[in-house]
């Protein structure tokens, strides 16, 4: 009997395999077959890491995500009141699809296939989260979801009509926003 090969790094090569699968394929492409051909690895890897295809697709969405947080961290300034919020998102948006869009679009590819598949609805409702969380604390809860709302549907207006990033209607939208919801927060 030979002996198993000590490959700490599998999982994660197996979860970069089933991220460039669906970068490749799209959704319909990703199973444990394709994912194991293209990590190199057997097939009974994949399945030993993650039991079903969802369990892999949530780790790949897990770490999709991290595309959007990184430009955010990196840019680190949208809790400092000094910096104009609508300015800062339209700036983090025009950042994140100023490049290459195969990892924007891969992102939403995995966050919007949660519609149909829910054990990817978690890690969805995360990313959400964790962009409301700062925007709350500059605006409100209701404006901050607008805002992320807002960012998703600009985002994937341009994503699907292959169209120029427009950083000016962006900031002009967001401010709109964020105008009326210090309007309405200064009311109650």
């Amino acid at each position: 009997m030979a002996a198993r090969r000590y490959d700490p790094e599998r999982r994660q090569r197996i979860i970069d395999a089933a991220i460039r699968v669906v970068g490749a394929r799209g959704l319909a492409g990703l199973s444990h077959r394709t994912v194991a051909a293209e990590a190199d690895v057997p097939l009974g890897s994949t399945t030993y890491h993650f039991k079903t295809l969802d369990e892999l697709m949530v780790a790949a969405l897990r770490q999709a995500n991290e595309g959007f947080a990184k430009v955010v961290a990196a840019r680190g300034a949208l809790e400092d009141p000094r910096v104009d919020l609508a300015g800062e998102l339209a700036g983090l948006m025009g950042e994140w699809l100023a490049g290459d869009r195969t990892g924007v679009e891969l992102e939403y590819e995995l966050y919007l296939a949660a519609l149909r598949r829910p054990a990817l609805r978690p890690v969805a409702a995360e990313w959400v989260q964790n962009l409301a969380e700062p925007l709350a604390r500059r605006t409100d809860p209701v404006t901050a979801r607008a805002l992320v709302a807002l960012v998703d549907g600009i985002c994937l207006q341009v994503l699907l009509t292959g169209a120029t990033y427009d950083e000016g209607y962006a900031r002009e939208v967001l401010g709109r926003v964020i105008g009326r919801g210090a309007a309405v927060a200064g009311t109650r």
